[in-house]
This record gives C-alpha cells, sequence and structure tokens, in this order.
C-alpha cells in the first residue's frame, strides 16, 4: 500500500515542514490511518508529526474533531462541508499548525449514484484559518482508492506548506 512514491512524498513533506517549523496532523476516515503511517514511515518524522486521527465512524468524527451531527445529516460523512470540518477539528484538537483530512468511499460498497466509489474529499487546514478542500474521483478497486487519496493528501500538505 505505502509504495516508494508515496514514501518519498512523505519524506519531501517532512523536510519541507521541518524547514518551515511546521507541525503536522491528520484526521482520516477511508484512508484508516494510511496518511499518518506514510508520515510516520520516515525515521526522525515525530519532531514534524504531532498525531493522528482515525474518525471512520461518524460517532468519531463527532467526538474527536467536533464535527457538527446535524453537518454529517445535511450533507452526509462524505462531503466537502465535512472534510473542511475534519482538517479544522484536527487543528483544534492537536498543536499542529496544518491538518489534512481524508474522508470518501473507497469501495467496493457504499456508493450511491450521488457519492460513487472513488469519490474522495480531502481537506486541510492551517491553524491561522484557512482551511481548503478538494474533490477527488479515483478509479480502481478499494487498495487503489486509498492509495491514490494517501497521495492527493500529502501532495495538498506539502502546497499548504510551501504557501
Amino acid at each position: 500500500m505505502l509504495s516508494q512514491a508515496i514514501l518519498d512524498e512523505a519524506a519531501s513533506l517532512l523536510a519541507l515542514c521541518r524547514g518551515r517549523k511546521l507541525m503536522l496532523a491528520t484526521a482520516e476516515s477511508c484512508t484508516g490511518g494510511l496518511v499518518a503511517a506514510a508520515l510516520t514511515a520516515i525515521a526522525g518524522s515525530s519532531d514534524v508529526f504531532e498525531r493522528g486521527f482515525v474518525t471512520y465512524s461518524n460517532a468519531a468524527k463527532e467526538t474527536l474533531l467536533g464535527v457538527p451531527a446535524a453537518l454529517i445529516a445535511s450533507d452526509g460523512a462524505v462531503s466537502e462541508r465535512v472534510a473542511r470540518e475534519m482538517a479544522a477539528g484536527a487543528i483544534r484538537n492537536s498543536a499542529a499548525d496544518l491538518a489534512v483530512s481524508v474522508t470518501g468511499v473507497a469501495g467496493p460498497g457504499g456508493g450511491s449514484p450521488e457519492k460513487p466509489v472513488g469519490l474522495v474529499w480531502i481537506g486541510a487546514a492551517r491553524r491561522a484559518g484557512e482551511v481548503r478542500a478538494e474533490r477527488h474521483f479515483f478509479s480502481g478497486d478499494r487498495t487503489a482508492v486509498r492509495a491514490a487519496s494517501v497521495a492527493a493528501a500529502l501532495a495538498l500538505l506539502a502546497r499548504m506548506a510551501g504557501s
């Protein structure tokens, strides 16, 4: 699952954040902690990686990250606003400067016409208040969707760290 390309991206991100004195946090649903695993697979990551939240259930999103239950009920867990709230919640509940969130439908089941398998929202938040979200659609099986989600999450964090 953690390809050399993903590990290289994680190492580059850690070096960038180390140079800018930025701490990172993750809030993950469909990736189940794989973004955190990619970051912590790199020796010395503890000076940059602050913490990770695996919030697979809606209840975990609510209790650990403070995502409003009403928002999940209205928009669904796989949505732009929930991805934004997850990232913002990771910032609120950590000492991190940057946080990324991932919520999606990895498959093979669980999709719908409105939210098909492969739909993934990736959010990112900065302590200073900037919050972004990106909609992605990844093809392939569950493993491919999750791997692509990890790569996209690391890339978004790198863009946020570099700006």
